[in-house]
């Protein structure tokens, strides 16, 4: 007679095709931001029919200001739904409880002319999927989906409850994952899917976003002399900030990323300034995101940042009157630690070696995940999930082999942590 973890093995087997597709689907919503509510529908859906109970919940931005995760949006959440779906424990608790997590949005495909393939018509090439928001991270959430499947298809009763919740907005605020924690769904663990090549993460930095708002005199190009170009002024505060990358860089370093050269980044990624060639602009607004180390409070970055760039603006003639503008909004978002220790740790490392047969790795993650919203409700969680490449880029891909294995270790997780009736 097979044991339940050879029925389990056998079944996500039989579904590989079902996930693929699955996976396809995810990947043809264009769910960037303020545009998730038809892939939300979708997964609804797609969890009833598989017999979870299912819910919607609406996020609602001032029932979450009172948490230090909360991110500052500056849009609205209408038709912009989480959902959970719970398979539920009808008799005495065996295990533990978990939530499986992953977030539905992902970031904008253009410029979509380098792209060798459509972004939001997802092909397979050479074992490889490729798609917008493939990596990062509907194959994570098509893995814990088809883990829970085939569980259920073998007839698994697991001796504690368990969700799959899906989330908004992990790549601007994680006010997403905070609604749902909000409203009560919460469990003794929570595992996430993003995409890190089989490792577990065990540490992360935080994260803020600010914007700069810099003012100039404009002109006629003829008289450019005699005006104040706002780009290149916001050039000058451009450049400070790559110091003060540095800055940060070259101070003693946090325990979990002591051997991590460069930890803590710092980018511009978005610029908008002036309206015509031959006009001295007298606007220019740039946005920026800064990183920083586990243990520091987002607010006390803000107001470094903040110092930082006025005293740049005083080593110029104009800048030192017509100060920058800041404005922090999105991510305010504290780092994550965990313990090795932990048994969630302890029990992913193991379920990654039945499957693998190899001891698995601790990442210490330089960007943010919704994992530091479980921090704040004090349940233990870490990220584990698929391999790929060209994340936020062009020409995103799964390796689908991972794919495969990360449902398969999942599954295995599942039945470790939540046990059998």
């Amino acid at each position: 007679m097979k044991t339940s973890n050879e029925l389990v093995r056998n079944k996500i087997e039989e579904l590989w095709e079902e996930e693929k597709l699955f996976l396809k689907t995810l990947g043809s919503f264009p769910s960037s931001l303020g545009n998730e509510k038809g892939i939300q529908q979708f997964v609804y859906n797609y969890l009833q029919d598989i017999g979870l109970e299912t819910e919607v919940v609406a996020v609602d931005p001032d029932r979450l200001r009172k948490y230090e995760n909360f991110g500052e949006p500056e849009w609205s959440y209408e038709d912009r739904p989480v959902v959970v779906g719970e398979w539920k424990n009808n008799g005495p608790k065996k295990g533990k409880s978990l939530i499986l997590q992953s977030h539905m949005d992902v970031v904008n495909a253009e410029p979509e002319d380098q792209w060798e393939t459509p972004p939001y018509s997802p092909v397979i090439k050479d074992e490889k999927m490729y798609g917008r928001g493939i990596l990062d991270m509907k194959g994570g959430f098509a893995a814990i989906v088809m883990a829970v499947k085939a569980l259920r298809e073998s007839g698994i009763e697991l001796g504690a409850d368990l969700q799959i919740q899906s989330v908004i907005e992990e790549e601007c605020t994680g006010n997403g994952a905070l609604a749902l924690l909000h409203q009560g769904y919460t469990a003794d663990g929570a595992l996430i899917p993003e995409p890190t090549q089989s490792r577990l993460i065990k540490a992360q930095v935080g994260v803020i976003w600010v914007r700069v708002k810099v003012k100039g005199a404009g002109a006629h190009v003829e008289r450019a002399e005699s005006a104040q170009n706002a780009i290149m002024k916001a050039n000058k505060l451009m450049e400070s900030l790559m110091e003060y990358r540095e800055h940060i860089n070259n101070r003693s370093k946090h325990p979990d990323f002591e051997h991590h050269p460069h930890p803590l980044n710092v980018s511009v990624g978005l610029i908008e300034g002036g309206n015509w060639a031959s006009s001295v602009p007298t606007e220019c607004t740039f946005e920026a995101r800064v990183g920083f180390y586990p243990g520091t409070d987002p607010e006390d970055v803000k107001e470094e940042v903040e110092q930082w760039l006025l005293g740049a603006a005083e080593e110029d003639d104009w800048l030192k009157e017509a100060k920058p503008q800041f404005t922090f909004y999105g991510f305010s978002a504290p780092g994550y630690t965990i313990a090795k220790e932990e048994e969630i740790m302890e029990e992913m490392a193991a379920s990654h070696y039945a499957v693998t047969g190899k001891e698995v790795e601790d990442l210490s993650f330089t960007a943010t995940t919704d994992l530091r919203a479980f921090g704040e409700f004090d349940i233990p969680a870490t990220c584990y999930g698929p391999s790929g490449g060209d994340m936020h880029a062009p020409n995103e891909y799964i390796e689908l082999s991972s794919l495969k294995e990360v449902t398969h270790t999942i599954a295995e997780f599942i039945l470790r942590w939540c046990k059998e009736k």
